[in-house]
């Protein structure tokens, strides 16, 4: 056993250093993301018109999406510390060649599309690696501590990232808002080398690529919990993992609110999202998880109606906190009980499956979401949403094996 392979002491996760580690090196890498993908958009802006963003952006974002399986298998093979570390280290460097390259020469199309196309290639290994090491770092009683702690990370990294890019746009431009995002991986490198892990019990996959990923895909099919789950998770996030922004700026636009009243909107859901993440950070235990996740999905589907039907300002800010609080609790209930019911030899390829469900189908939706409010409106839109989240609800309850699914009690793991 290695230095870094030691077991997790009994302990909360928001008062355990290893965690505390391993959140750092999360929140610094997402913060990154933040900041390098509106650098990305700033700089194609400038050196190709808006009619180009989409293109660069779609550079990074369709290798993601493709080759998010292959780096489940990827993580699940090699360990997910090892390939966490090792695709942090690359896009740390590539991001700071590029804001070299940028600092000696004007920024060209081609190279931004390349910058992308590495960086959603190695985002590809790295999301499904670094989602895969909680189990890892602590024990199963504690996974709906460190999956609250996760929301908490997102949410201050996209409230604080946006910020930081615009200061440092203005100030040193996209070179410098480029080597500010690779400063950012670098943190989230050298605090990774620093998380221990605990091994795996069993032995190695020795199939090849194809065959584990193979493996993988038939493990989630045949599991009595983890294949319903995964459907509500591609159902519950089918909306709210992107498409509902765009549409909740076409709401606003349509009910004259302006960018502020859509500004409030999407605080309120942040702020909802926030809180449901720091009840979940410091609960002893969510009793009932399956139950409780069902029913959070019923009042968000209630909300996503709610919101297409409010007939203020103030009504639609209530409906998006509310939205936010329950899509949140449910989001987080999710990726709980996903952690605890996965062998951890399989932890890489469901995690990569369950982030294909809650990023890779969003740019998929976009135009969608366009097409839908055109024709009908975005008291349509959002009432389509509520239907989906809808029947990811009942499927919850449906389902015995979910609706009956815990969570481990303090002290059991």
């Amino acid at each position: 056993m290695s230095a870094q392979d030691v077991a997790v002491p009994a302990r909360p996760a928001y008062g355990d250093a290893n965690v505390l580690r391993w959140l750092t090196a999360y929140t610094a890498s997402v913060a990154g993301d933040v900041v390098f993908f509106l650098a990305l958009s700033w700089a194609a802006t400038r050196a190709g018109g808006p009619s180009q963003v989409g293109l660069v952006v779609a550079a990074g974002a369709v290798p993601r999406a493709v080759l998010m399986l292959g780096g489940g298998v990827v993580a699940d093979r090699f360990g997910p510390r090892r390939v966490a570390v090792l695709s942090d280290g690359v896009r740390c460097v590539v991001i700071l060649l590029a804001a070299a390259a940028l600092a000696l020469a004007p920024a060209h199309l081609w190279l931004l599309a390349l910058v992308a196309l590495i960086f959603g290639v190695v985002d590809a290994v790295f999301m499904p690696a670094v989602g895969a090491l909680p189990p890892r770092i602590t024990t199963a009683d504690q996974l709906a501590r460190v999956q609250g702690m996760r929301g908490l990370s997102i949410r201050l990294s996209n409230a604080v990232g946006p910020l930081v890019a615009g200061a440092v746009l203005v100030a040193g431009g996209a070179e410098g808002a480029f080597a500010v995002a690779g400063v950012l991986f670098a943190v989230s490198l050298t605090t990774l080398l620093t998380v221990r892990v605990t091994p795996v019990a069993g032995p190695p996959q020795r199939d090849s690529a194809r065959g584990e990923l193979r493996d993988g895909l038939r493990y989630v099919r045949r599991h009595r919990l983890l294949a319903p789950l995964v459907v509500v998770i591609g159902l519950s996030e089918m909306c709210f993992s992107g498409p509902v922004a765009t549409g909740l700026v076409l709401l606003a636009d349509e009910r004259g609110w302006g960018a502020v009243g859509m500004g409030w909107v999407a605080s309120a859901f942040s702020v909802g999202a926030t809180a449901s993440a720091l009840l979940l950070t410091v609960a002893p235990r969510v009793p009932r998880a399956g139950a409780a996740m069902a029913a959070a999905l019923l009042v968000t589907a209630a909300g996503a109606v709610g919101l297409s039907q409010a007939p203020s300002l103030t009504v639609a800010v209530a409906f998006g906190a509310l939205i936010g609080l329950t899509s949140g609790f449910a989001t987080t209930l999710t990726g709980a009980l996903v952690q605890t019911a996965t062998d951890p030899r399989y932890l890489g390829r469901v995690t990569s499956v369950t982030t294909l469900c809650t990023l890779g189908l969003a740019p998929v939706l976009f135009p969608a979401v366009g097409i839908t409010v055109e024709l009908w409106g975005a008291a349509t839109f959002f009432a389509g949403c509520g239907a989906i989240c809808l029947l990811a609800a009942a499927l919850g309850l449906a389902v015995p094996a979910l609706r009956r699914a815990e969570l481990p009690e303090l002290g059991s793991a």
